[in-house]
């Protein structure tokens, strides 16, 4: 009955009408909630459907783009080419000013005709083709591709799905599950229709529509206070003596190699499932920002998963360190996971500034050094909850510069929407 239904219904309030919590972001009738940024790529509306189409020679991509943006959400609509092209759809993302006129960057699920690589994530306008990497979900298993290209409609419609829950992204091609990736680098941003510039190109959509799941926020552990000082929140030095913040809030580190102990940042919460990331400039030494990590009698106080700060290739690699316990070595795992060439790669010169990130997910452990994946593995042996921290190892001479360290906890909620879990799974 609710097939039949559907049937009679106009293609847009059929799905989003059907749908529990989803709101249609197209009318069928004109482009109301949209602005086109960009390139010359035209938008109109045809028989319910927005259709774009390129102007061959014209430089520049081009989008549709929702006057609204959105954080943690699921977006569900259907495309289908008209004429042979490139296009997309972009999700949490934002325009600058490019000369005379704007460019449109973010997250971006490809669609191609005939569905090969349909479904990836492209980063438009940030991190695409740099370092001559395209994807930013590397560790996507080619047998997922493949069966999700599989599904292909080629010439007819195609079911697009994209969630964003926190820094868990999952996109679906016809239902088929293609990427299972977390990333940090933006939690809220607009939705946009790509046309890309070529010499050919035409697409159309229908079925637009969105569930709303509010948004995910960072949580620093550097605070400015009213008297305009920084300071830590959440968290505490060992050897305060060594840390101080500049005026711009900036954590300062210095640690003499004639001290043993490490001089340490430790949250005083534990963290299970997780996204943290901080950016770092050091001037010689050994460092590594702590997760999953417990306080133990040890001079280097913290045992659990590093990850590292060595200024070399091993940035970003997961070290398992040891730790004491009621006088007796528990020992640790050493490496864990680690990509010297990828590092060798993305890692910023001596001296300027990187970016580490580590999401921590059940056993599923992600590192990300500037925006890149440089791990992404599942370690069942490893601990499930512990502190966050940063650190300047003992015994040598260290010099740290940290900022904007912050933490996302995945809650039990956030990992309920991510699973799609209901209450009649529990």
């Amino acid at each position: 009955m609710l097939i039949g239904l559907l049937a009679c219904l106009a293609p847009n309030a059929s799905a989003a009408d059907a749908e529990d919590g989803f709101v249609s972001l197209f009318n069928g009738k004109d482009l109301t909630g949209w602005v086109k940024r960009g390139g010359s790529a035209q938008y109109e509306v045809q028989n319910g459907t927005i259709v774009g189409k390129c102007v061959p020679n014209t430089p520049g991509n081009t989008f549709l783009c929702s006057e609204k943006e959105f954080g943690d959400f699921v977006l569900k609509l259907q495309y289908k080419f008209i004429e042979p092209g490139n296009s997309g759809v972009q999700f949490r993302s934002a325009v600058r000013s490019q000369g005379d006129s704007q460019r449109v960057y973010g997250y971006q699920y490809e669609m191609r005709p005939g569905c090969d690589m349909t479904g990836r994530i492209y980063d438009e306008g940030r991190r695409g083709h740099k370092h001559g990497l395209i994807w930013l979900d590397a560790h996507t298993p080619k047998d997922r591709l493949d069966a999700a290209k599989a599904t292909c409609n080629e010439g007819d419609w195609n079911d697009v799905e994209i969630q964003c829950v926190g820094p868990s992204i999952k996109t679906w091609l016809n239902g088929e599950l293609v990427v299972d990736m977390f990333d940090g680098e933006a939690m809220k941003g607009f939705i946009g229709l790509q046309i890309h510039s070529g010499k050919t190109g035409s697409v159309a959509w229908r079925n637009i529509r969105v569930k709303d799941l509010g948004e995910s926020k960072w949580e620093p552990f550097f605070v400015k206070g009213d008297d305009g000082e920084y300071r830590l929140s959440d968290a505490r030095f060992v050897l305060p003596e060594e840390w101080s913040f500049t005026e711009d809030g900036v954590l300062h580190g210095v640690h003499a190699k004639s001290q043993d102990k490490d001089g340490l940042v430790i949250s005083d919460k534990n963290y299970g499932d997780f996204i943290a990331r901080v950016t770092y400039r050091m001037n010689g030494g050994n460092s590594a920002l702590y997760f999953r990590a417990e306080e133990t009698e040890a001079p280097w106080v913290l045992r659990g998963y590093q990850n590292e700060i060595a200024n070399n290739s091993k940035d970003s690699a997961i070290w398992h360190t040891a730790g004491i316990i009621d006088g007796k070595t528990i020992p640790g795992r050493g490496w864990v996971a680690s990509n010297d060439e990828l590092v060798a790669k993305v890692r910023n010169k001596d001296g300027q500034w990187n970016t580490t990130c580590t999401a921590a997910y059940g056993d599923r452990l992600v590192q990300i050094l500037n925006g890149f994946c440089t791990a992404d593995i599942i370690d069942e042996d490893g601990e499930k909850t512990g502190k966050l921290g940063l650190q300047m190892h003992g015994n040598t001479d260290t010099e740290m510069f940290f900022k904007d360290f912050e933490v996302m906890p995945i809650t039990a909620e956030m990992r309920k929407a991510i699973e799609r879990e209901t209450a009649t799974d529990e």
